[in-house]
């Protein structure tokens, strides 16, 4: 439950106070525009197999890769192939939890978290929510050699201003901002999404006495978006909906290229009841990450009306998290399936939830960093709250896989100005591919019989055929996949040594 109170004032000023459900907004001076309103526009999407997206126009123009088959927009055609979520294998070689709640651990409050790897000294740090002076906001941190190990006891921060919830943490310096401001800060308080900077990720200073926006639900994370050099600011909202009946959890985002001026926001991630079971939430997106022209999500999925095997009294609700990916760093597309989800087994640290907030890519491996719950998601939350890590190989999100009886793919064409092609695949069985032409018929020399073929596991396996790609290049064709036993996630390409020069 929310109220609040605005008082008539020049000054703007603002005190939040937050008592579990109950928080209270005291608002000093002008209006602000408070979000959602009724005219924010819906650019969700739900992922849907029978649903093409919009195919580029004309042959594709090969920029900078990975191309990853998480959709249909890169493929034309594909027989005997299926669609499978690589889903995050829990390892025991991590002792999970690696942050721990309560007063005797490391004093993690809650799911929101930042791991930021220095490409300088390859040192790591988080950064995550902690109880600071009995108050239910403040900042804890840790750095680390390995991801894995953090060097204890934490560090509380002194906190750059009142703050609720919230603990995302950008870092400028690899884009060349350094100084006061190399690294940014964002949590929710006063009404919205606040901002702070430091040189150093420790001390902090505001950017603003005011939220940069103002949302009514207090969840929010501040990104980097290089595709389209804009921050991404992901903020949260608690309202009605035209697709789902009541009030719910949903999300919105705004961008920004100075931290100050923002785009009206727009949401996201919103439920679907003809599609989504029960009462579907969505309590953030977090861990984006670049990969090629696309940008990968994590939607935060939360089912307050379902309860997990063996918790106690008063443990309630579940929470998993799935895909989402954007072309245009506008509109959205949400898998429906799972990507993680809580542990099965009864009495474990994330047994109820398991919320990815983090992605780190580390040479070829991809750190998944995530809150867990015990017991439900307000149960013991304090000491119950924790956070772990899984990792993946990179790119690997979604397999187009096929079995012993084999399939194809066949992607929608593409300019050949290439000097090598290689494939991101596990293959127990073959994989070859092969050039085609606007009618399906193969480059002389680059048909399924001139490939090499490829068998193991790779992240980069070459596609060689008798015939040097040169021979081909400002041709247009697709790349046409025949596999057996094997799973297919990626392809990427190099220039010409001619144009590489």
């Amino acid at each position: 439950m929310k109220q609040l109170f605005r008082i008539p004032n020049k000054q703007l000023c603002a005190v939040t106070t937050a008592l579990g459900f109950l928080s209270a907004i005291v608002v000093c001076g002008e209006e602000p525009t408070w979000y959602p309103t009724a005219d924010t526009p819906d650019l969700s999407t739900l992922y849907d197999a029978n649903v093409r997206p919009e195919p580029p126009v004309g042959p594709l123009a090969l920029e900078p890769g990975p191309y990853l088959f998480v959709d249909e927009y890169l493929i034309a055609d594909s027989q005997g192939v299926e669609r499978v979520v690589n889903q995050p294998v829990r390892s025991d070689e991590v002792p999970n939890p690696i942050v721990t709640g309560g007063e005797e651990g490391d004093g993690n409050t809650a799911p929101y978290l930042s791991v930021i790897r220095d490409a300088n000294t390859n040192k790591y740090r988080i950064w995550y929510n902690v109880l600071s002076n009995g108050q239910t906001g403040g900042f804890g941190t840790m750095d680390s050699r390995d991801g894995i190990a953090w060097n204890r006891p934490h560090q509380i921060l002194e906190n750059p201003g009142p703050i609720t919830w919230g603990c995302s943490v950008l870092d400028d310096g690899p884009r060349g901002i350094t100084g006061e401001e190399r690294y940014k800060l964002c949590w929710w308080a006063n009404g919205g999404s606040m901002l702070a900077a430091s040189p150093d990720g420790l001390k902090w200073k505001l950017l603003s006495p005011e939220p940069v926006v103002y949302h009514n639900h207090d969840i929010n994370s501040l990104h980097w978006d290089p595709i389209r050099s804009e921050y991404v600011l992901t903020m949260s909202s608690y309202t009605e909906g035209k697709t789902w009946p009541g009030t719910r959890r949903v999300t919105m985002q705004s961008t920004s290229t100075d931290l100050k001026s923002w785009a009206e926001p727009w949401f996201v991630l919103t439920p679907v009841s003809a599609v989504d079971e029960g009462e579907t939430q969505f309590y953030a997106m977090e861990g984006y990450l670049a990969r090629g022209k696309l940008m990968i999500g994590l939607a935060k999925i939360l089912r307050d009306d379902v309860n997990a095997e063996g918790v106690p009294d008063g443990g309630y609700g579940i929470g998993y998290t799935t895909l989402a990916w954007s072309r245009d760093g506008r509109h959205w597309i949400r898998d429906t399936a799972h990507y993680f989800d809580p542990h099965p087994q009864i009495g474990v640290w994330d047994h109820t939830h398991a919320w990815i907030d983090e992605q780190v890519l580390v040479d070829d491996e991809l750190r998944l960093y995530y809150g867990g719950y015990k017991n439900g998601h307000k149960y013991n939350r304090f000491v119950e709250r924790q956070i772990g890590l899984v990792s993946v190989p990179r790119d690997r999100y979604v397999a187009r896989s096929a079995g012993a009886e084999g399939g194809t793919l066949r992607t929608v064409p593409f300019a050949l100005d290439v000097g090598e092609l290689t494939v991101n695949a596990a293959v127990s069985g073959e994989l070859r591919a092969r050039l085609v032409d606007a009618s399906g018929q193969p480059l002389q020399g680059f048909d399924f019989a001139d490939c090499e073929s490829i068998t193991g596991d790779s992240l980069r396996h070459p596609l060689r055929w008798k015939s040097d790609l040169d021979a081909v290049s400002g041709q247009t064709a697709a790349l046409e996949f025949q596999l057996r036993d094997a799973k297919l996630f990626a392809f990427d390409f190099a220039k010409s040594t001619s144009e590489a020069e």
